[in-house]
């Protein structure tokens, strides 16, 4: 195996400006701040970028998962009810149960970072463990490179992929082959869990 990204995009797709410039703001500056820790890999995997007509996606995807340090959930209540989203998000728990024998996990591969909250609650696949609140974004939130609101979060992310990208370079196995690594069933739908007196 070589490790070939930073981390993973893992997103619904949208077709207006909000989901689309949230998606490339955070990957922008993901790159900016993940470069210098980074030897020769890109610093992240996006497929609307990598992939191209004729591609065998699932292929394509399964062996991203496998070359990448960790993975970004771009949570919106959307990602949720995707099957191919969610199974994305099945794949890398998979590679964490995996991992987790070849090095002490300094924290969980998969980082939620929420854009737009569920109107009920955060399904429990994401509010386990360590998630970042995006969801004061908005179209004219400008740059978040350089913006003070948001790059406390922007570092939180960057210092957790970089711990997990050093434990990995010296952990992975003679011979691992990521070629034989598939994407899983379709998992179940998520459900947020209505409050109380919201009728079910």
């Amino acid at each position: 195996m070589t490790i070939r990204y930073g981390c993973f995009f893992s997103y619904a797709h949208g077709h207006h400006a909000y989901m689309s410039k949230f998606k490339t703001d955070l990957a922008d500056a993901l790159r900016c701040y993940l470069e210098p820790h980074l030897d020769n890999e890109a610093e992240l995997f996006v497929d609307s970028e990598q992939l191209g007509g004729g591609d065998d996606l699932d292929r394509k995807i399964a062996l991203a998962l496998c070359q990448s340090v960790c993975m970004i959930v771009i949570y919106t209540p959307k990602y949720e009810a995707h099957a191919y989203t969610r199974r994305e998000f099945a794949a890398m728990q998979l590679i964490e149960e995996e991992r987790r024998h070849w090095y002490p996990l300094p924290s969980h591969l998969i980082i939620p970072v929420i854009m737009t909250r569920h109107p009920l609650s955060l399904p429990p696949q994401i509010s386990e463990g360590m998630y970042v609140d995006f969801s004061r974004y908005t179209l004219a939130t400008g740059d978040l490179k350089t913006n003070p609101d948001f790059l406390p979060d922007i570092d939180r992310i960057v210092q957790r992929i970089v711990a997990h990208y050093h434990f990995l370079k010296y952990s992975i196995p003679p011979g691992h082959d990521c070629s034989r690594f598939v994407l899983p069933d379709i998992p179940p739908e998520w459900r947020a869990t209505p409050p109380p007196h919201f009728p079910r």
